[in-house]
């Protein structure tokens, strides 16, 4: 082993209390004083007690790239998020913002707010020319932090800063306008606004595209006050979509849904139908767009949002900020006071119709049952999960073969789906057209001979179970069926029998099915060119819309209250009469007591039959005081009998329930709510089609996956004519090829971003 070399230069150790930051920062402390070095050179030097002193420190420190946020906070003993709120108060007060006074600090503005303050200052003064360093020297900031928070911006050199007809535009001094200014100002806005702005009429029924608004007076896309007071003043009827650069942000993956939302032709439906909703910022287009974004992100609801920064969210959809609970209330309940979400329902549903017809040769009805929990007395309907009749409403869904709802049908009062069928199929056939035949599958709530002949009679086929007792069939009379349905493996036990209904006037078709628990399932079809396994398979496969309402329940919030609003119910509405609903209650307990003095008596007799009575003259006793009491069971329950059938079985609602208020829910705004988170399952449905050949385990995590993408960060870089988003890759290389895919399928559809002329460009960037 050869000699080592001699340490040519030696270095003392650290003096004790030294800590080190990074390979660039340290500090020594010593009693109260203490000295921040970089590279060994002086950096600060403070008090321990000056708490701003040593926030301005941690800041400097930060925004100079000398160490991260996390190896700051953890050396001087904060967390990160104590630094960041730091760095906030910084950017909106300078060093005055950092020490606080005495007592319990006042309310102050969110620090999203206070942070985009921050970020107009700087928008501003860029504008006006200053340098990074000015802005940097004015605001107390190092160079490269201004330089870091332009780029985040989005910040380019251009010439629409010094364009003459902006109003309120201020001289290079900063000066405030006088009063008389302002009133010229607000002169050259009525001047800038197009001639037919002020003017602009509701586009007509037969117009089916949607009209671009004018141009943006905004020159900050984060600061939208312009085009804001342009709407107060009933000069803008929607603001114009307006997208920054932005190299990480969250959720804007869920712009994948664009082309499928405007494929689904909702915005142009809703331009026909309702026209316009008046001057304001938040249009008709922008919150359309907005509710369907948010249901596909799971923010289903206006509450909801109270959980998210509203500026991160506008920057998706091209505003300075999302509309936010009040706004979006507001706006639904403006859409829903023109009462035409039935109209818009259906003009989707025929439109959607005209793409894939060929899927609606099945159509599956069910009613899903919305329970009510507030004080107003409603009606009532059974809820199946609870097991329980409970204050609710009933939606009756039609959905296709492949379990997509195409339209949703409000029932009034929660009428039985025996009720419910001949009008909902009426409307389904206006949609469909006279020429096709198309079977109805539906449960046994819809069971009635009766209704099954007029049915039919419409040009309607049915699928159901029957309903009763019905027969048992021998088990050697079944036989095995095996076939493929939808690429999987089906195979059933079944039997096929014709039956008839009505005296023999309505013949059906039987075909009944075998479990291996011994269970036998009959079904009734009107269908007798379709194979038995083939009618078994379609009355089976209802259970896709039951998983259907699941999915609908958990992930969209179908059941959730939109709005506290009641409207009157009619009094004439034929209702259960409450007072032989008290009757039959007693009934019930009435034959109970009959049949326990009935059970006494019997074992009375036995013990006498048995010998366990002692005496016959004990059994005589028994008997006559145990027929007594028979006896009186019985002339109560005669009584009983008789009182109820002089009582009508139903009676008005007003003479049920003299003296009260007549109320139901207001249904027009849940309503539309429904449809426009119809619209979002579609929309969610059409990716999972798109990446089915590209991804094996589609029919088990296709929605997980798209899921996963719409809520994935992604790189916004707006250009002059293209809209570019790139997703941040997946969790792992087999999804992130799918999604890559996906996007390559959407590029195609050379979409463009509603309300602008930017075409969209999707890509998956790389780890």
């Amino acid at each position: 082993m050869g000699p080592q070399q001699k340490e040519l230069l030696s270095f003392p150790p650290p003096p004790s209390g030294t800590v080190f930051v990074s390979d660039r920062v340290s500090f020594r402390t010593e009693g109260t004083q203490r000295v921040i070095s970089v590279h060994g050179v002086v950096f600060a030097h403070y008090d321990v007690r000056d708490r701003a002193a040593e926030a301005y420190a941690m800041i400097t420190l930060s925004e100079s790239g000398y160490a991260t946020q996390t190896q700051i906070a953890q050396s001087f003993g904060y967390a990160a998020r104590s630094l960041r709120r730091y760095q906030e108060r910084f950017e909106t007060g300078g060093v005055g913002a950092l020490v606080r006074g005495p007592g319990r600090p006042s309310g102050s503005r969110s620090g999203r707010e206070k942070e985009r303050g921050g970020d107009q200052t700087i928008l501003h003064l860029k504008a006006k020319g200053s340098s990074n360093r000015a802005i940097a020297g004015r605001l107390g900031l190092s160079e490269k932090a201004i330089r870091k928070r332009l780029r985040r911006l989005g910040w380019q050199p251009s010439s629409e800063s010094d364009d003459p007809c902006l109003p309120f535009q201020q001289e290079a001094s900063g000066d405030a306008p006088h009063a008389a200014d302002t009133e010229n100002s607000i002169d050259a806005i009525n001047t800038i606004a197009p001639p037919d702005t002020a003017q602009r009429q509701p586009r007509s029924n037969e117009d089916s595209q949607i009209e671009l608004p004018t141009a943006s007076r905004d020159p900050d896309p984060l600061n939208r006050s312009m085009d804001r007071l342009l709407a107060a003043m009933g000069l803008l009827e929607d603001a114009v979509p307006l997208f920054v650069h932005a190299d990480s942000l969250a959720r804007a993956g869920v712009l994948l849904a664009i082309p499928s939302l405007v494929s689904s032709a909702v915005l142009s439906i809703a331009r026909k139908i309702y026209g316009t909703i008046g001057p304001a910022f938040y249009g008709l287009r922008t919150t359309l767009v907005a509710c369907i974004l948010l249901a596909l992100l799971r923010i289903p609801r206006p509450e909801t949002l109270k959980e998210y920064a509203p500026g991160n969210l506008g920057r998706i959809i091209g505003l300075d900020r999302v509309p936010e609970v009040k706004t979006l209330r507001r706006k639904l309940a403006r859409l829903a006071s023109r009462k035409a979400s039935q109209q818009l329902g259906r003009e989707l549903a025929r439109h959607r119709i005209a793409e894939r017809g060929r899927v609606f040769g099945f159509l599956y009805l069910d009613g899903h049952v919305r329970a009510y929990h507030g004080k107003h007395n409603i009606a009532k309907a059974y809820l199946t999960r609870a097991r329980l009749a409970v204050p609710a409403t009933t939606d009756y869904w039609v959905n296709d073969r492949k379990g997509e709802p195409l339209f949703v049908v409000t029932a009034e009062a929660n009428a039985q789906m025996t009720h419910m069928l001949i009008p909902i199929l009426e409307q389904a056939r206006r949609l469909l057209g006279p020429p096709r035949r198309i079977t109805i599958v539906f449960d046994r709530g819809g069971w009635s001979p009766k209704l099954f002949e007029k049915l039919l009679a419409m040009g309607f086929d049915i699928l159901t179970y029957r309903k009763g007792r019905v027969r048992r069939v021998a088990e050697k009379r079944f036989f095995l069926r095996k076939t493929k349905f939808d690429g999987r493996p089906v195979k059933y036990l079944l039997h096929d029998q014709p039956v008839r209904f009505l005296k023999g006037k309505l013949r059906l078709r039987q075909v009944t099915r075998l479990t291996d628990g011994g269970h036998q399932t009959p079904v009734l079809t009107s269908r007798w060119d379709l194979r038995d396994i083939g009618v078994a398979y379609r009355m089976f496969e209802r259970w896709r819309q039951e998983n259907f309402f699941k999915y609908m329940r958990q992930e969209f919030l179908i059941d959730a209250l939109t709005d506290y609003q009641v409207e009157p119910d009619d009094p004439e509405r034929s209702v259960p009469n409450p007072a032989r609903k008290a009757v039959d209650k007693e009934l019930r307990k009435a034959r109970s007591h009959l049949n326990k003095i009935k059970q006494t008596y019997g074992a009375a007799f036995l013990d006498y039959f048995d010998g366990r009575t002692p005496t016959t003259r004990a059994f005589t006793a028994a008997e006559k005081k145990i027929h007594l009491e028979i006896q009186e069971a019985t002339d109560r329950l005669t009584k009983l009998v008789a009182r109820q059938k002089s009582l009508p079985a139903r009676v008005p609602l007003a003479e049920a329930r003299p003296g009260q208020d007549l109320v139901k829910l207001s249904t027009e705004r849940k309503h539309l709510t429904n449809v426009l988170k119809l619209v979002a399952y579609q929309i969610e449905s059409d990716l999972v089609n798109l990446i089915r050949p590209h991804y094996a385990r589609t029919e088990d995590e296709g929605r997980t996956l798209i899921q996963a993408a719409l809520q994935s960060t992604a790189a916004l870089e707006p250009t002059k004519d293209e809209l570019r988003v790139t997703l941040s890759p997946l969790s792992s290389p087999h999804r992130s090829q799918a999604v890559a895919a996906l996007c390559e399928t959407l590029n195609k559809t050379e979409t463009r971003f509603p309300g602008t002329d930017l075409r969209m460009r999707f890509a998956l960037g790389v780890k």
